[in-house]
């Protein structure tokens, strides 16, 4: 056995939760106030015994059924989501068309002063030392 499998062993100790605790789950899951796996994650319980606890505490459930929860707070939660996603597509959408305008505008500005004022002409890169006289409009 290594080490690693050996401490995990170390570190689960046997729990004996009560009856009442088991029910008080039980109904939570029931009434979707919680899910199976947030007991299982929560208490450190695997999810076949949080089953096997619905299957002895809850009129509701056969063995061999899986129960599959939206808890209503999710419902919502993905709602609010959907609507964030929403308003940033809106708000995408309004800055492309105003980015469109400003492109339009400098265009149209550029071919009114007959310059390039997107400076898109392929020169080499300017190591700072010369003039910059050259590239002034109207000189």
């Amino acid at each position: 056995m290594s080490s690693h499998q050996k401490s995990k062993l170390e570190i689960r100790q046997r729990r004996i939760f009560s009856e009442e605790f088991k029910r008080q789950k039980t109904q939570q899951i029931v009434e979707k106030k919680v899910t199976v796996s947030d007991v299982s994650e929560l208490y450190g319980i695997t999810k076949m015994t949080v089953y096997r606890w619905l299957y002895r505490y809850s009129p509701h459930h056969q063995k061999g059924t899986i129960q599959v929860v939206q808890m209503e707070s999710e419902e919502h939660k993905t709602k609010r989501l959907l609507q964030k996603v929403a308003e940033l597509e809106r708000v995408v959408g309004q800055k492309q068309l105003h980015i469109d305008y400003l492109e339009k505008l400098i265009e149209v500005g550029g071919q009114e002063l007959k310059i390039d004022l997107k400076k898109t002409f392929s020169g080499p890169p300017s190591n700072g030392s010369a003039s910059t006289e050259t590239n002034t409009p109207g000189k």
